[in-house]
């Protein structure tokens, strides 16, 4: 399906309002270009004329330069022999001016640029090496005219082709037998595996599978854009951007801001609230492949409607920048702080279930502080998990049951981000013919670590870094489209919003703006989108938690708050 784009108001409301001359300036030019072109629509036989005239005038050059200087003379002669009985026969300059446009007319047309048909050499060659690569895997013994086949032609199974400027293919379109099994997701993986490797690595492909008609189509993705930093999206309330994706996988677009430029980029949106049918996340992905990024990025848009708990697991302070602000409860690293916030946070989402019910009750709408979203995130908290079982205390992701299985009830949304760093221990499993179920093994460990509570509820899901199939498939649960890569920028991945389709993810660009590896641009970007600082009585009249968490001791004894 076509995307939809914004109206036209919100494409260039924003032209509008930046000055008095903005619109006549646009006006100005828009007239500007209308005149030129019917300028050139008026003038177009005249151009054609004089293309036509320099065409003949250079082939003139051309003729007397290949002309040996013997024969010049003779040529001269006869020209000035022509030129006289022209001028002296009965309209015979106006006969000659008449041909001489005609000619000129003629040479000065627009020709079409010939298109070459089929591949060249080069070309061929690779598609030849593509054939001979599937003719294992599209044979059968029994099959009485193979369309695959040692030494077959190639052209009656490949079709479609296009190439890159490089050389490598773009896009082809491949015939197989009915007999092959498409509907297997292991012969699939085969097959995509192959072209991947013969069509060029280090590219992002995707398949298509068309099981009727027997054919699959191969097509190079364009790299995502890395430059988009954090702002404020055009999104209506209870709706985050989790990032950006290919222009065919949403139906939507967004305006963005690149210094002076704004282009519009389509988005995956993340709806949350109490109609949402995904109204809690999960992010995996190895250290360093940004999930914290996406947590930081979710918290500055909440922020804009909502309230915002944040517990850290790691604690690196990559959420300092948040401490202290307005609409933010508490940021905890300490496991006493975690456990308060997150026993807190059971608290109120059991009052607003009550106030909601006893509101719809009396027939009164909900009140204030129960339909004011309310957001929690936990960056790598089975890192607290691990503490807590150490030392003996309660697990703070026990704490997670009731804001989880009740939640969008309340208006209570949870977001969890955790690391598979452990994931990459299958290579060096003793038994290499047990590597495959090994690697397996681990993803599933990992995939463990986390209550079952958060692996039931959080129904969008987001991967990012490189992944193999295994974890994707594990925490999608559907493979993707698209053939991951082994290098990719940080933020790079894939989401999916419950029983939707995989779409290719780049998280904007939000740095911790008090890292000193932060670029100017970013950090600007993201200290825009914070709110006030909040002070520190009126914090505690609100009943909300301020305390930073770093300031805590660890023997410090666990207490609830409500």
């Amino acid at each position: 399906m076509a995307r939809r784009p914004l109206p036209r108001i919100l494409k260039r409301g924003s032209a509008r309002l930046t000055g008095t001359g903005a619109v006549p300036l646009a006006r100005g030019r828009e007239l500007a270009r209308t005149a030129a072109d019917g300028a050139t629509d008026v003038l177009h036989p005249l151009i054609t004329v004089t293309r036509g005239l320099r065409r003949l005038a250079a082939a003139g050059r051309r003729r007397w330069a290949e002309t040996p200087k013997d024969r010049r003379g003779p040529l001269v002669f006869l020209v000035l022999a022509v030129l006289l009985v022209v001028g002296l026969a009965p309209y015979g300059p106006l006969l000659a001016l008449v041909a001489l446009m005609a000619a000129a007319a003629w040479h000065g047309r627009e020709q079409a640029v010939p298109v070459a048909e089929g591949p060249d050499e080069a070309q061929a060659e690779r598609l030849r090496a593509l054939y001979d690569a599937l003719v294992p895997y599209f044979t059968a013994a029994g099959d009485p005219s193979p369309l695959f086949g040692h030494g077959g032609d190639w052209t009656a199974a490949l079709s479609g082709y296009e190439f890159d400027e490089a050389g490598r293919v773009s896009r082809l379109t491949v015939r197989y037998p009915a007999y092959f099994t498409d509907g297997e997701p292991e012969s699939r993986a085969r097959i995509e595996q192959v072209l991947q490797a013969k069509a060029g690595r280090g590219r992002e492909y995707h398949f298509t599978w068309d099981e009727e008609g027997n054919e699959l189509t191969l097509c190079v993705l364009p790299p995502l854009p890395t430059d988009i930093t954090a702002q404020r999206f055009v999104t209506a309330p209870g709706e985050l951007v989790l990032g950006f994706t290919d222009p065919t996988g949403v139906q939507r677009t967004v305006p963005l801001d690149y210094g002076e430029e704004r282009r519009d980029e389509p988005p995956v949106v993340w709806r949350t609230g109490p109609r949402s049918t995904e109204p809690h996340l999960l992010a995996v992905g190895e250290p360093g492949s940004g999930t914290t990024t996406l947590l930081r990025s979710l918290a500055l848009q909440a922020l804009q409607h909502g309230d915002v708990l944040i517990v850290e697991g790691g604690g690196t302070g990559e959420y300092a920048c948040l401490t202290g602000r307005d609409g933010v409860l508490a940021v905890e690293c300490a496991l006493a702080g975690a456990v308060a916030s997150l026993r807190w946070a059971t608290h109120e989402t059991e009052r607003r279930l009550i106030a909601a019910n006893r509101a719809r009750q009396a027939g009164q709408p909900a009140p204030d502080d129960v339909r004011r979203p309310l957001w929690i995130f936990l960056d790598r908290p089975v890192a607290l998990g691990h503490l807590a079982a150490a030392g003996g205390h309660e697990d703070p992701l026990a704490l997670l049951q009731v804001p989880l299985r009740h939640g969008r009830a309340a208006n209570v949304t949870v977001v969890v981000a955790e690391h598979a760093e452990h994931a990459r221990r299958a290579e060096h499993a003793e038994h290499a013919e047990h590597a495959e179920h090994a690697e397996h093994a681990e993803y599933t460990d990992g995939l463990d670590a986390l209550p079952e509570a958060v692996l039931r509820h959080t129904r969008a899901r987001v991967v990012l870094g490189p992944a193999a199939a295994d974890l994707l498939t594990a925490v999608l649960g559907a493979p993707p489209h698209t053939t991951p890569t082994k290098d990719v920028p940080p933020g790079r991945g894939y989401a999916r919003l419950g029983a939707g389709p995989v779409h290719r993810l780049q998280v904007p660009a939000t740095p911790d703006p008090y890292d000193e590896a932060t670029g100017e641009r970013e950090r600007e970007a993201v200290l825009a989108l914070l709110p006030a600082r909040t002070e520190a009585p009126g914090a505690e009249e609100a009943g909300r938690l301020t305390k930073d968490s770093r300031s805590r001791a660890a023997s410090e004894p666990v207490a609830a708050e409500g």
